[in-house]
């Protein structure tokens, strides 16, 4: 049953792959359900990469990815630190605020935030990672503030009562034992700001700073789309993310499982 399942989840990939393979003809002709492909070619992957820039949709991909990783991390981590740790009033509400601000439908934000970046001038440019925000931010300060709870609080104080400055107890005890929920925040992060398409097409037009979900979407012409280029685009596009998820897979298993622990 497993290894049907498996197969399920694998066959969409396992498709794509092979058609990257098949010419245009052999795509839309009288057998484009055969397996092994007639003729095979390496061609679609050439007209990606030298005609259609889907190497430079990578590059913009990984700056915007690894920005908005990197910024979301910091904030995320500070965020959920001050409300797990410290009682205030209204805590319950702004927890509820996050909650449903993650809920929001992306639709929503997109008219707003289009018209605040035409008055700041900042369509077409890696600014983009700001908005960003209201997607993954929400996300994040969740998932971290179950794993702070899962830390006892007596560790802190037992740092406080050896000498340890404030700075000190949060980046020798606290942020190590927090480290699986970070990483898991982090892959996350990274993977669903390189996946995202309608923030990034509405803002930045321009494609020299296309991402590679809306590289992509441009992969037609008048009249047809170029399944054959989209499919090799969409394999190049996958190896990044699937190399990640690979090597940490355990850590990204190990951060998600944590923070649901009861003791």
């Amino acid at each position: 049953m497993l290894i049907f399942y498996l197969v399920i989840i694998v066959f969409p990939f396992i498709w794509i792959l092979i058609t990257s393979f098949k010419q245009t003809g052999e795509i839309y002709g009288n057998n484009p359900f055969s397996i092994i492909p007639d003729n095979p070619t390496m061609q679609h992957y050439a007209d990606v990469i030298m005609e259609k820039g889907i190497m430079r949709a990578i590059g913009n991909s990984l700056i915007v990815s690894g920005v908005t990783t990197i910024y979301i991390v910091i904030v995320a981590t500070f965020a959920a630190y001050a409300i797990s740790r410290f009682d205030f009033r209204g805590k319950n509400l702004l927890l509820g605020i996050v909650l449903a601000v993650s809920m929001f439908p992306q639709m929503i934000v997109i008219g707003p935030i289009y018209n605040l970046f035409i008055d700041l001038g900042w369509t077409n440019s890696y600014w983009i990672t700001l908005p960003y925000s209201s997607i993954t931010l929400p996300m994040a300060v969740w998932i971290l503030v179950t794993h702070f709870n899962q830390i006892p609080l007596a560790l802190e104080e037992s740092a406080r009562i050896d000498g340890a400055s404030a700075f000190q107890t949060l980046y020798k005890i606290v942020f190590p034992l927090a480290a699986p929920g970070v990483f898991t925040v982090a892959i996350i992060t990274f993977i669903t700001a390189w996946n995202e398409f309608v923030l990034a097409i509405t803002i930045n037009s321009n494609s020299e700073y296309h991402t590679v979900p809306v590289a992509i979407s441009f992969l037609r012409t008048q009249f047809e789309i170029l399944w054959g280029q989209v499919a090799a685009a969409t394999i190049l596009v996958t190896i990044p993310t699937l190399v990640i998820v690979l090597l940490f897979q355990r850590q990204i298993v190990n951060g998600l499982t944590q923070g649901g622990v009861k003791e």
